[in-house]
């Protein structure tokens, strides 16, 4: 695969939630490349401009929204027939914006659940991402035992490979596991602890990757990964002190959720 030399360009797409759990996806303006395609909202970072700042005129701009907050996501380069991009997804919650979506492009827009999107063709970069959307942003339970949570379609788990239930449609496996992954999962979530396993994570395609945390380097070293953006749903696994003390510095430098497992630091981690 040739590489792309072209100059990347940065964009900005936010993930607008309203109380009900459902997202915001508008199509492209007749005039644009991909006119008719549906995407999440956003467009060009300008000169001078914060993502954030990029954001509320954007918004603003097409849909008449004013963001009040947001905090990172994911982070997607994409090569497109017109352009070499680099998009960054904001999350914005339902207490973070004001006002009602309107029209002001001539374009359509749409409340859609994850995991059940209507509205089609969407824009070729949003594939994985519309998936990344169905994970819940809240998990309970252990890496020993799974993982579940809830989304706008009702019930969600992870199942370990090879667990008595593990023939379930989300799998969680470590790393030296790989080779035995479920070719049917509906998704493939890998337990790291190093730089190294999330560089292979993202090499490997897992769908979502687990860091682990039980010490002081691996909170640095999640640290530094969310500070440079991550391209999949990264969930922080740590024991319960840690998870309450770390916790919200790693939701808001954008990892997918915090999961406080009690199994871990008693020794059976």
């Amino acid at each position: 695969m040739t590489q792309d030399t072209r100059p990347l360009i940065r964009v900005v797409a936010g993930i607008l939630l309203d109380s009900d759990g459902n997202y915001l996806l508008s199509s492209r303006p007749e005039g644009k490349p991909y006119a008719g395609y549906w995407e999440f909202a956003g467009g060009k970072v300008e000169a001078g401009e914060t993502n954030f700042q990029a954001l509320q005129r954007e918004f603003e701009e097409e849909l008449g929204i004013r963001i009040l907050a947001a905090t990172p996501w994911l982070t997607k380069i994409h090569s497109y027939e017109h352009a070499h991009v680099c998009l960054k997804f904001l999350w914005v919650n339902p207490d973070q914006w004001m006002g009602e979506p309107q029209s002001r492009e001539g374009q359509a827009w749409s409340w859609q659940k994850a995991g059940d999107f209507t509205v089609a063709p969407m824009l070729p970069a949003n594939g994985a991402l519309l998936r990344s959307l169905s994970i819940p942003r809240r998990l309970y339970g252990s890496l020993k035992t799974g993982l579940h949570g809830e989304n706008s379609m009702g019930a969600y788990r992870v199942l370990p490979l090879g667990s008595a239930e593990g023939s379930g449609a989300n799998v969680l496996m470590e790393a030296a596991q790989w080779q035995d992954r479920p070719e049917h999962a509906d998704s493939v979530w890998m337990m790291v602890q190093t730089r190294e396993q999330w560089r292979q994570a993202q090499e490997k395609g897992a769908d979502v990757v687990v860091w682990r945390v039980g010490n002081a380097a691996q909170a640095a070293a999640v640290d530094e990964v969310l500070k440079h953006g991550v391209s999949v749903p990264l969930v922080v696994a740590a024991d319960v002190q840690t998870a309450s003390h770390c916790g919200g510095q790693w939701l808001a430098a954008g990892a997918h959720a915090v999961l406080a497992d009690e199994k871990m630091g008693n020794g059976n981690g």
